[in-house]
């Protein structure tokens, strides 16, 4: 049986738990995905994943330091084992010759997963504090849509073309 979190009973440090756990995970990933991936030439796919890694890094050390501030050394209580590809993309959804384009639709897809997720954990929230938390996590990851949307838009042609298999 998976463990669950009653959104219902979330206190703030448990919130920012959650967030963190969620930018981690994400970072992992896109650090695997870089990895797997392997840099081949410049705004490839491995890079589109890279860049992301870096940017939920930041987000993850930026909520860890508000809890630190908030709370010190508290101890953590939430089982991150609860929460799982909340953010972070799909394990198998990478090819080896996938194109940015086809990276950013992945991206696109997990920014959207996070929205997802904390606006429906908001209809269970019943402290302001978290509520609060909640409604800046999701409005931030309704802006990541938007920005990888415009990254999308912007992306020249070559960017559609996957890697063809040289052998």
């Amino acid at each position: 049986m998976f463990p669950t979190i009653d959104f219902s009973q979330l206190k703030l440090i448990d919130a920012l738990d959650i967030a963190i756990f969620v930018e981690m995970e994400a970072f992992e990933r896109y650090t695997l995905f870089t990895e797997q991936l392997g840099h081949r030439y410049p705004e490839d796919a491995a890079d589109v994943f890279r860049k992301m890694a870096e940017s939920e890094k930041k987000h993850g050390d930026e909520l860890s330091k508000k809890r630190q501030a908030l709370f010190g050394d508290s101890p953590v209580v939430v089982n991150k084992d609860a929460l799982f590809d909340v953010e972070a993309p799909e394990v198998g959804s990478i090819r080896w010759n996938m194109s940015p384009f086809k990276a950013f639709q992945i991206v696109l897809a997990s920014e959207e997963k996070a929205f997802d997720f904390y606006s429906e954990a908001l209809s269970y929230v019943n402290d302001t504090e978290v509520k609060t938390l909640f409604t800046e996590l999701r409005d931030e990851e309704a802006e990541h849509v938007q920005m990888i949307k415009a990254f999308i838009a912007q992306l020249p042609p070559e960017a559609y073309e996957d890697l063809d298999d040289e052998d």
